[in-house]
């Protein structure tokens, strides 16, 4: 039987978790949830990247997260909702039996990143059901909530916003294990400066030092007051 609570969240590319919720998972490993990560695809090719070098610097950021790896073999570039990576996504749900669901945000110029949403969004609905020849027994992540790793310069409209405040470097430290994403070579190392800007923005919303929002297309409930920051 699974221990609860678990949660899964699902990126396009090695990089895209850490960057959107980095801090949402290393808040969420030190109040004990069980957090598992899936890209979608390797992240390769780029121009100083392999294979073997994603999957190094991807186990180097799931350590310092506390998190637990899985990759998909699909294509990077090439990402779409299809039928057969639908029922790939349903598979691994079913294997760890989330209660939630992280996934991209629905609007981006990556196209991988719009795929993403869509096809995680279809994977959780595939997974649920009976008689689909799929791997494992049906399971159903009872909410999805959408992080903010976006190519456009655009504002969401979060539906909250988690204080990440105690982990905000140790975020920045699991960025820069993608030394052959983020180097001087490269030019643009600034993008960790951006991260920490944004994640400041977020927080002086909610009066605190960095956050990250994050959006549901459903209404959330709250038990109690005690839960706002």
């Amino acid at each position: 039987m699974n221990r609860f609570p678990r949660v899964l969240a699902i990126g396009a590319h090695p990089d895209d978790v850490e960057i959107g919720m980095g801090g949402a998972v290393l808040a969420m490993r030190e109040e004990g949830y069980e957090v598992w990560i899936l890209d979608l695809t390797d992240g390769e090719p780029t121009p100083m990247g392999t294979p073997e070098r994603r999957r190094e610097e991807a186990a180097a950021a799931a350590e310092i997260l506390g998190a637990k790896r899985i990759t998909l073999p699909l294509k990077n570039r090439e990402l779409a909702d299809t039928v057969e990576a639908r029922r790939m996504v349903a598979e691994v749900i079913r294997e760890v039996r989330p209660e939630f669901l992280f996934i991209h945000y629905w609007d981006d110029a990556h196209p991988d990143h719009v795929a993403a949403c869509r096809l995680s969004e279809a994977g959780r609905f595939y997974a649920k059901l009976t008689k689909a020849g799929l791997a494992g027994e049906p399971w159903y992540p009872r909410k999805v909530f959408h992080f903010a790793a976006i190519h456009y310069r655009l504002h969401l409209e979060p539906s909250f916003i988690l204080d990440i405040s105690p982990y905000m470097e140790r975020k920045l430290e699991a960025i820069r294990c993608y030394t052959s994403q983020f180097n001087v070579e490269r030019g643009n190392l600034g993008l960790l400066e951006e991260v920490r800007e944004e994640n400041r923005y977020w927080g002086s919303l909610i009066g605190c030092a960095y956050g990250e929002p994050f959006a549901c297309k459903e209404e959330i409930g709250l038990k109690g007051m005690g839960a706002l920051v």
